[in-house]
């Protein structure tokens, strides 16, 4: 559908009314285009249909893995896709993460929260529906500029530029791109996590990330005292965002099933088991277990039966069970394969550190059973990524006999070593870290859960230094507004991208020359015109 199609059809529209004076046509094609999606569906199905092509470039190419950064607010998801798009050209293979950890830090009516699922159910779906607001008004921000470019061409007679603005709107790239939404472990039962996974599809999420830990026992990844459940228990919530893709219509929306079971070793329950092998039985097996008689049981003890011998799991005073040590990346396999094979799409694997050959080891264990598995990993802030990649030079190095005793393996954090051949090595291996796992550990996509709760507070605190130390409104000047200008960060124009130009445009569509407009020649933001 082009411009001028949708010109064409207002007008006929408009036209068989008979009575709707003063609508112009062109008014009805502009706003049309600049909202180009109704609903939250309409965003869902579009993006879904993104990740899938995405997914099918990666398999067959994992140079082509996809980003994305978490963002708290719409304002930041915004002015993220604002960015790529004038530094890249195109939002392709970008996306937004939607992190829970950052809503129960940022969002929630209780005030900041740990990432334990306490945060409202509904603060999440809430924040997709901001962040997709602020990316369709970027978009109608953008074209509001394009059109006044063209209005200018056509009173200055410029043909020629003209077409080629009406040829920018016709090829317009959205700032609407696929969100990966973090659902937690589902906020109760099957039944809770579908209602839930709904409510995030409505708001325009195509794809739904959730975990295996228990929904009222919810810890953030990089935190001790994770609790898992029993497969069984996951795949049913795992169906019930399928079904509730299915039930609105978006049928290549996305799961990615995330296990914590590296860092795991607890759960709540022993799984049920109808025969020996199956996935109960395969789950029991890692529970840490000794050997009893029958004469030795003990009041309330709980006992399993392994392999004819009958065996009693070690349980805390909390009720939780215990894993066998070292079984975590055993555990993280089997909760990989079944997810695949029951509706999820992308794995997740919640490791203690970023180190390729680990995450890699996994995935290959993986695709033995299924070939095109594929991971969203996340590029932690958990992580101290300095100290790990030094750390894992140093080893290499030594490992492989040179001599590192100009480094302190302890001290590897101290600034000292920045400019060394050691320092500058790991600062490579960070640099190509994203492509490099793409390539060697089946990373489809890679995502900074909450890089923008860090950015706001590192900026804010250089704000602060300076505006209430000596440098006083130069801070401010210097540091924010300068840089700004001269960087062209579109939001130096702040009454532009709240909304104000695009305001007066609708003014003149409603009232004409009656208009009463807030861009004139006195407004302020004249000034950053050059």
């Amino acid at each position: 559908m082009t411009y001028q199609s949708e010109i064409a059809k207002a007008d006929t529209l408009i036209g068989g009314q008979g009575h709707w004076d003063g609508i112009a046509p062109e008014s009805v094609a502009r706003m049309r285009v600049q909202n180009r999606f109704n609903t939250g569906l309409d965003i869902a199905r579009y993006t879904a249909k993104i990740m899938r092509a995405d997914m099918a470039a990666y398999d067959a190419d994992p140079a082509n893995y996809t980003q994305s950064l978490g963002c708290w607010h719409g304002f930041i998801g915004q002015q993220k896709m604002i960015s790529i798009k004038k530094h890249f050209g195109t939002t392709k293979g970008r996306y937004l993460y939607l992190s829970g950890w950052m809503v129960a830090a940022l969002r929630s009516e209780f005030g900041p929260l740990p990432d334990q699922s306490m945060h409202e159910k509904t603060s999440v779906p809430a924040l997709i529906e901001e962040l997709y607001t602020f990316l369709r008004q970027a978009d109608a921000r953008e074209l509001g500029m394009i059109f006044r470019d063209l209005d200018t061409a056509r009173e200055e007679g410029d043909e020629v530029k003209a077409a080629k603005l009406q040829q920018q709107v016709d090829a317009y790239e959205t700032h609407v791109v696929p969100i990966i939404a973090d659902i937690d472990a589902g906020f109760g039962n099957a039944e809770a996590t579908y209602l839930l996974a709904k409510k995030f599809i409505e708001a325009g999420a195509c794809c739904i990330q959730i975990e295996n830990q228990v929904s009222d026992e919810k810890q953030c990844g990089h935190q001790d005292g994770k609790v898992t459940v029993p497969h069984e228990d996951f795949l049913a919530k795992i169906r019930a965002v399928r079904y509730a893709f299915l039930e609105l219509g978006v049928d290549d929306g996305v799961i990615v099933a995330r296990t914590d079971s590296l860092g795991a070793g607890l759960t709540k329950q022993i799984a049920f088991t109808r025969e020996a092998g199956d996935i109960g039985d395969l789950y029991n097996g890692f529970l840490d277990c000794e050997a009893v008689d029958a004469d030795a049981i003990g009041h309330g003890d709980v006992l399993i039966s392994r392999n004819g011998q009958l065996m009693k799991p070690r349980r805390l005073p909390s009720n939780l069970y215990q894993f066998r040590p070292g079984t975590g990346e055993d555990r993280c396999v089997l909760d990989c394969i079944t997810a695949l094979q029951n509706g999820a799409d992308l794995l997740w694997i919640e490791t203690e550190k970023p180190h390729i050959g680990q995450i890699g080891g996994m995935v290959s264990r993986i695709r033995e059973v299924i070939p095109d598995a594929k991971l969203v990993y996340n590029n932690s802030p958990s992580f101290n990524w300095t100290l790990n990649f030094r750390q894992q030079v140093f080893d290499a190095w030594e490992a492989a006999g040179r001599d590192v005793s100009a480094y302190d393996r302890a001290k590897l954090m101290s600034v000292d070593y920045d400019s060394t051949d050691l320092g500058i090595e790991a600062d490579e291996r960070i640099r190509t870290f994203q492509k490099d796992a793409a390539r060697e550990a089946g990373i489809f996509h890679h995502l900074i859960t909450l890089p923008t709760y860090h950015t706001a507070a590192l900026s804010t605190d250089n704000l602060a230094k300076e505006y209430f130390g000596k440098a006083g409104m130069l801070g401010y000047v210097k540091g924010v507004q300068r840089q700004e200008i001269r960087q062209g960060i579109a939001c130096v124009k702040h009454q532009n991208m709240a909304g104000s130009d695009i305001g007066d445009d609708h003014k003149e569509y409603f009232a004409g020359d009656a208009a009463l407009k807030a861009g004139g020649a006195h407004n302020t933001m004249n000034q950053f015109a050059a």
